[in-house]
């Protein structure tokens, strides 16, 4: 069998509910007809019934009186009969009505109390129900008489079917400018839904543009949005992945191609001496180191970014941790004649790891010695910025980075140096690994730099607040030690 579309299901769900809204409305408007009708016809038969009988001066039925009810009844609607033998009310019908006497034991009790008795039934000269209602006539506690009123009730199907003659062309014109507006609406619900059905066959086979129009802004329409917003990033990840591997292609085949290159030359005999034997072995090695901290950089970033590495979280004096790897620095910075200064706040603790800190402070200070000439500066701050919040600039007078560089920081393989060379530059990992964690650490970095004066890394990090630890890794140490 085959399935309903979306769309054939919304506009049945439409059709059943607009059919079964007309039924409603007309039945309702049959049932209150009915009831009001029928309510209308016994109130205005006991209205009359009643000003007759208080005209009734108690006694015996005086012929005056029965002139006046004979009289009355010829300018009534109602037919109106005047019984004074209350014994012989259920015989004096004019015509058989089926149903038992029309004054029961119960219902002369009623008279009695000075109370109407309502009967209806249905009555075969008229084809039709006839209501009747009996007032009676008491003289102090005697039943004197009764005045007997009845009437046809008007045909209810008859007066329906004029009713229904109005309400159906009425039901029509809605039902058509319901079905209008349905349209509209199933239109705006079904074609985003088409589109996105459509988009996702596209990028199950590798095209990622969507494209889905966005024409309101309700569920549907953010749901539109963030359908292109998906696409989009995945287009750019599904580009970001082509890139990542033809870098690695790229940084793999420069090290192999001296690797291989060498390797041959040693094989073909190539080398004359020793020492030309152990200068291409020399290479062989750089190229094997090279490869080497690539493919520790790709295993340590895809750690990072996948959180399969968790960090071992202590407070950690952070200054200390910077204080070390300046230390470490101090030799390369004296051999290129960079002044390497630092002011440090050394009662910043940070909750973090503190092999990962180290790691981002060597990162960040190996770009900055590296990409500063000969006497120029580079200047460390370590700085509270609040109770909650500390921050790291490294700072530097190096060449710079254009402004519009600055946002590309920190992408795997990115380099400044477009012709990609080697004599300034790593793997081009360095800065996403730095930024993945300072992320992990829920931390910022920010890159602020002037061609040719100098760059700026700022990374801001959560600090621990008194009271939730006392005790604090110390690098340096055997322990830990308190603060």
């Amino acid at each position: 069998m085959k399935r309903l579309r979306l769309g054939q299901k919304v506009w049945l769900a439409i059709g059943a509910a607009v059919v079964a809204t007309l039924a409603f409305s007309f039945g309702l408007l049959n049932y209150f007809y009915r009831t009001v009708y029928m309510k209308e016809v016994e109130r205005t038969l006991i209205a009359e019934g009643t000003s007759l009988a208080r005209d009734y001066r108690g006694g015996a039925i005086a012929r005056e009186y029965r002139r006046q009810i004979e009289w009355y009844d010829e300018k009534s609607t109602a037919t109106i009969l005047l019984i004074d033998n209350p014994r012989e009310l259920s015989a004096c019908f004019p015509f058989p009505v089926h149903y038992d006497a029309l004054v029961s034991g119960r219902d002369r009790e009623t008279l009695l109390a000075g109370k109407p008795v309502v009967k209806t039934g249905y009555e075969k000269r008229f084809g039709r129900r006839v209501m009747a209602v009996a007032v009676p006539l008491l003289d102090e506690k005697r039943l004197m008489g009764a005045i007997y009123l009845y009437m046809p009730l008007a045909d209810v199907q008859a007066a329906t079917k004029q009713a229904a003659a109005a309400f159906w062309p009425l039901a029509a014109v809605f039902a058509a400018a319901l079905l209008v507006v349905g349209r509209r609406m199933v239109r705006q619900l079904v074609e985003p839904l088409q589109a996105m059905e459509r988009a996702a066959e596209r990028m199950a086979e590798g095209r990622y543009e969507a494209g889905i129009p966005v024409r309101s802004d309700d569920e549907i329409g953010r749901l539109a949005k963030a359908f292109n917003q998906m696409a989009d990033a995945i287009a750019k990840e599904d580009e970001q992945k082509r890139e990542f591997l033809a870098n690695v292609s790229h940084e793999l085949r420069t090290p192999l191609s001296y690797m291989k290159g060498y390797s041959e030359a040693l094989l073909a005999g190539f080398a004359k001496t020793k020492e030309e034997e152990k200068a291409y072995l020399r290479l062989i090695h750089r190229e094997t180191e090279r490869m080497e901290r690539l493919v520790g950089d790709l295993l340590d970033l895809a750690r990072l970014e996948g959180q399969s590495v968790p960090l071992e979280r202590a407070p950690v004096a952070f200054a200390q941790v910077i204080e070390d790897v300046i230390a470490m620095y101090e030799p390369i910075a004296a051999q290129k004649r960079i002044k390497l200064s630092g002011d440090l706040d050394y009662d910043v603790i940070v909750n973090g790891d503190a092999d990962r800190l180290e790691q981002v402070v060597r990162n960040l200070l190996d770009n900055a010695i590296r990409y500063t000439p000969e006497g120029g500066a580079v200047t460390v701050r370590l700085s509270r910025l609040s109770e909650a919040e500390g921050e790291l600039v490294i700072e530097d007078t190096g060449k710079g980075i254009p402004k519009d560089q600055l946002p590309l920081l920190g992408q795997r393989f990115f380099r400044v140096d477009r012709a990609r060379t080697r004599k300034e530059g790593g793997t081009g990992l360095g800065l996403a690994i730095v930024k993945q964690i300072v992320a992990l650490h829920g931390g910022a970095i920010q890159f602020d730099s002037d061609l040719g004066r100098g760059t700026t890394v700022s990374v801001r990090l959560p600090l621990v607040r008194e009271g939730e630890e006392t005790y604090v890794q110390d690098k340096g140490t055997d322990g830990v030690s308190s603060i």
